[in-house]
């Protein structure tokens, strides 16, 4: 990459960090100006604004997080780790919060022994972020599946909904920075999850790939090397 590419990167960058800051602090900016007003409920207040305070928090996190992956700060592909166990903990853990939100989740492993060349935390991460994003945007009623399975020269790590979909000139942006489809830009959420899936993935060797389109749910491939 030249510098004037690097340079013209990192001024987008910035101005797309400034713009996602902005609206959770015009919010909070907002919020306190109302509890300023007579016989207002300020409990009220007081949990909507640590609720934006928790969402600027997290996207500063995954912005640090994603510039230290991209200066390779953290070793992401240092070890293998058996991808089983690490799946059915987060599937376990993430279970109560997708019935509340009208969502089934599977978990279909093909093979028990299948080991990924990613340290633990890693695909912890991976997995805890393709499963809040089906969380976020694939609508009650919907179901989720997280397949492991053997395939020619790697595995594969899946995690498909039969949800809402995105429009079909979405699809192929899913893993750009801060980029949001119409429905996801009304929830909550840093826009960075799948960017730092496709950097870990990557980074490890492997490739990742988004499918689906308007009503027919969202499939995210992930295959990593043997």
């Amino acid at each position: 990459m030249s510098d004037t590419d690097y340079e013209a990167l990192r001024t987008a960058f910035t101005a797309s960090v400034s713009h996602e800051l902005r609206t959770p602090l015009a919010r909070l900016q907002s919020l306190l100006e109302t509890a300023e007003l007579p016989g207002v409920d300020l409990n009220a207040l007081l949990r909507q604004a640590r609720d934006e305070v928790t969402e600027m928090t997290e996207l500063v996190d995954d912005i640090l997080f994603l510039s230290e992956l991209e200066q390779e700060r953290e070793v992401v592909a240092l070890g293998v780790t058996e991808a089983a166990p690490v799946l059915r903990d987060v599937v376990s853990e993430l279970s109560e919060r997708a019935e509340l939100a009208g969502l089934t989740l599977r978990l279909v492993i093909e093979d028990e022994t299948i080991e990924i060349p990613l340290r633990r935390r890693m695909l912890r991460l991976v997995v805890e972020n393709l499963l809040e994003n089906a969380l976020r945007y694939a609508g009650e009623g919907a179901t989720c599946t997280v397949t492991l399975a053997p395939v020619e020269g790697g595995t594969l790590l899946e995690v498909a909904d039969d949800g809402t979909g995105v429009p079909d000139e979405d699809v192929a942006r899913l893993f750009e920075r801060f980029f949001r489809s119409d429905r996801a830009r009304t929830t909550r959420g840093t826009g960075l999850g799948l960017a730092i899936v496709k950097h870990v993935i990557e980074s490890a060797g492997g490739n990742v790939e988004a499918r689906g389109g308007r009503g027919r749910g969202l499939d995210i491939r992930c295959v990593l090397p043997a």
